[in-house]
Formats: structure tokens, sequence, C-alpha cells
């Protein structure tokens, strides 16, 4: 489980295919402190284990299922990258919920700079979509930012100075493919209203389900 709140900026120290998937060694400082092999790092917004580790870098294996459905497969050497490290019991939760788990892709359509930050206009397919609202927390490129408005075919963020300057947020361009993770709640929630509209549940879900029904909430 991850924060969305990035420690540092790694960098594609190597690229090595292995079968489907590969190999990325990424050079990085911070986010070595107190890790070994087994351990998990947020790439990108992608949750990877470590698979060896020196004083300068560590290396992950992608598999080919998470390279097609993340960014990380098309990832070269020199390209700059959000890590994270796991959550502990001791950590301040200072973003939203994280799994790392990623949902799919979206495309930067539009960025917009003033003074004082970016706003950044994202496409995404209906199957995304349907979970983001505005005002919800959404994870991009394993950041952790606070949808500003959404519609059916995409949606905004605002980038302050803090994220831009202390993630890959300001390498984005208008034409990239970013990393998207919704908010895990949303999709709960999905999955208890499909469940409860088929039928299941007690009474008291049965109840419930009518009057969101009732209301137009289902």
């Amino acid at each position: 489980m991850f924060t969305g709140l990035i420690e540092e900026i790694g960098r594609v120290a190597d690229v090595t295919r292995a079968g489907d998937g590969l190999f990325l060694k990424i050079s990085a400082k911070r986010v070595l402190e107190g890790t070994g092999t087994g351990d998990s790092i947020c790439v990108n917004g992608a949750c990877q284990t470590v698979t060896a580790a020196d004083s300068r870098s560590f290396t992950v294996f992608v598999s080919g299922v998470t390279a097609s459905v993340t960014t990380l497969g098309s990832l070269a050497r020199d390209r700059r990258v959000n890590l994270e490290r796991a959550m502990t019991p001791a950590s301040r939760f200072g973003g939203h919920f994280v799994q790392g788990h990623v949902d799919g892709r979206g495309r930067v359509e539009k960025i917009e700079r003033d003074s004082m930050g970016m706003g950044v206009s994202i496409s995404t397919g209906p199957d995304l979509m349907k979970y983001i609202v505005d005002k919800g927390s959404i994870a991009v490129d394993g950041v952790s930012l606070t949808v500003v408005s959404a519609d059916e075919t995409g949606f905004t963020i605002y980038c302050i100075p803090e994220t831009t300057g202390n993630s890959i947020a300001s390498d984005w361009k208008t034409g990239d493919d970013v990393n998207i993770e919704v908010d895990i709640v949303a999709k709960y929630v999905e999955r208890m209203l499909r469940f409860m509209k088929s039928g299941g549940g007690d009474d008291g879900d049965r109840t419930l389900m009518a009057k969101l029904m009732e209301e137009g909430f289902a």
C-alpha cells in the first residue's frame, strides 16, 4: 500500500528484455534506505518487487502483463520515474490509499501552465471514467492528485509547485501516456451495488438498494 506522495525521482539505468517482460535497473538514493530484495517500490504508480539492490540502484522485473497494462514496458534508459516505498505502520498518511495496481492508461491532452503550477487535461476510456468524479482522488503515474473536473471522456487535475518539483509531472508533454489508478473505494461501491442489484445480500442490503434506486442513485 502506498500514499501517492512521491519520495524520489529515479532514473532508468538499464533495460533488459526477458521474454514477454523486462528487467528495469533504476538509479536512486532515498528509496534504497532500508530496502532489500523482495520489498515493494511503486514505479510510476505500478507496485514492483525488488529483485536486486545495491547502494546506488535497484532492479525490478516487469511482467508481460504489467508491461501491456502500464507504461513501464515503454521506458528507456535515462527516463525519469516516480518512486515511493511501501507504507509502514508508522508512516504518516498524507495522500490517499494507492495500491500500486494500475487500472489503465490515460493520455495527456492539454497542459496549461500559470505562475502557481499547471493544469493538466487527461483523456481515458469509459471503463475508468465511471470511477472518476469531481473532487475525487486519483493517482497519475503514482502521484496522489485531486480531480478538478471530469466528464465522459476525461478529467483535469492541477499540479502545484510542490508536485511538479518532486515528481515527473514536470516532464509530462501533450500526447504522453500516463498510468492511472482510480480510487479503490469507487470500485468497492460498484461491486457492492452490482451484488445487491442481482439480489444478493440480506434484507437490509435489499432495502438500501431499493432506496438508492428510488432516489435515482442506482
